[in-house]
C-alpha cells in the first residue's frame, strides 16, 4: 500500500478497514478487499498522527497527535467529530473501553504524564490522573475492569490501574529505557512490553474471565529476553 507522503506511525484495524496514520498529518482507510491504495482520507491534525484505536464497536476512531490534539470520527466522516484539546504533550498513548460503550482512555508525552478519560457519548471530560511519567501505551483488560499504562521519562514504569477509582494495583519495574510497546495476549491475562533498552519482559498480570479477582496481581512475573541486532 502507497499513498502516504512520510512515515506511517499508527496503524488500526477495524474488520477488512486497515487505518494509518502518518508525519504528513493525516489519516488513511485502506480497504484490503479495494483496488484502491486508499478509500477516504481524513485531516485535522496539525502535526503527525501518533496514535490510533478504533473501538470495540468499530463505530468510532480516535487519534492522537504530536499537536497535543486528540480526534474522535466515525466511519464517515473526514473531519473529526469530536475535538481534545486538554494535553500539553503528544497524544500516543489511546485505549476504548470493553466494558462500557464511549468510554476513552488517552495518555500524553513528557510535558503532559496524564491519563485522561473521556465520554464520547455525551462528549464529556471525565477525569484525570498526573501519572509522574510520559505515558506511552494504555490497554484495558478484557476481563476485568482495569487498565495497564507503560511509562517513559523518568521512571520507565509499568502501571497496573483499577478503574474508575484509579487505585495503583501494581508497579512494574525493570525496563531501564522507555517502555514503548504494549500488548495483551488473546486471552487477556498476559501483557509483553518492549522498550528501549532491547527487551521483551512478559508479565502476568490480569485474572481469567472465570476468576474475576485481582488476587492473581501478587504472583506478577516478569520474563526478559535480550533481542540480536540484525543490521
Amino acid at each position: 500500500m502507497e499513498s502516504h507522503g512520510m512515515r506511517v506511525g499508527a496503524l488500526a484495524w477495524s474488520s477488512s478497514l486497515l487505518s494509518s496514520g502518518s508525519r504528513d498529518k493525516s489519516i488513511l482507510h485502506h480497504d484490503i478487499r479495494a483496488q484502491e491504495d486508499y478509500v477516504s482520507k481524513l485531516t485535522g491534525h496539525k502535526s503527525e498522527v501518533c496514535g490510533l484505536k478504533w473501538s470495540y464497536d468499530n463505530r468510532q476512531l480516535a487519534s492522537g497527535g504530536n499537536d497535543n490534539r486528540l480526534f474522535v470520527w466515525n466511519p464517515h466522516s473526514i473531519q473529526p467529530v469530536l475535538k481534545y484539546t486538554e494535553h500539553t504533550a503528544a497524544v500516543k498513548a489511546i485505549a476504548w473501553s470493553p466494558h462500557l460503550h464511549g468510554l476513552l482512555a488517552s495518555g500524553g508525552g513528557t510535558a503532559d504524564r496524564c491519563i485522561r478519560f473521556w465520554n464520547t457519548t455525551t462528549n464529556t471530560h471525565l477525569s484525570c490522573m498526573d501519572t509522574g511519567s510520559q505515558v506511552c501505551n494504555l490497554v484495558w483488560s478484557k476481563n476485568v475492569n482495569e487498565l495497564v499504562s507503560t511509562h517513559g521519562y523518568s521512571q520507565n514504569q509499568i502501571i497496573v490501574w483499577r478503574y474508575p477509582t484509579m487505585s495503583k494495583l501494581a508497579t512494574l519495574t525493570g525496563h531501564t529505557y522507555r517502555v514503548l510497546y504494549l500488548a495483551i495476549s488473546p486471552d487477556g491475562q498476559t501483557i509483553v512490553t518492549g522498550a528501549g533498552d532491547e527487551t521483551l519482559r512478559f508479565w502476568n498480570v490480569f485474572p481469567s474471565p472465570k476468576s474475576q479477582s485481582s488476587d492473581s496481581l501478587s504472583c506478577i512475573g516478569a520474563t526478559s529476553f535480550v533481542r540480536s541486532y540484525i543490521r
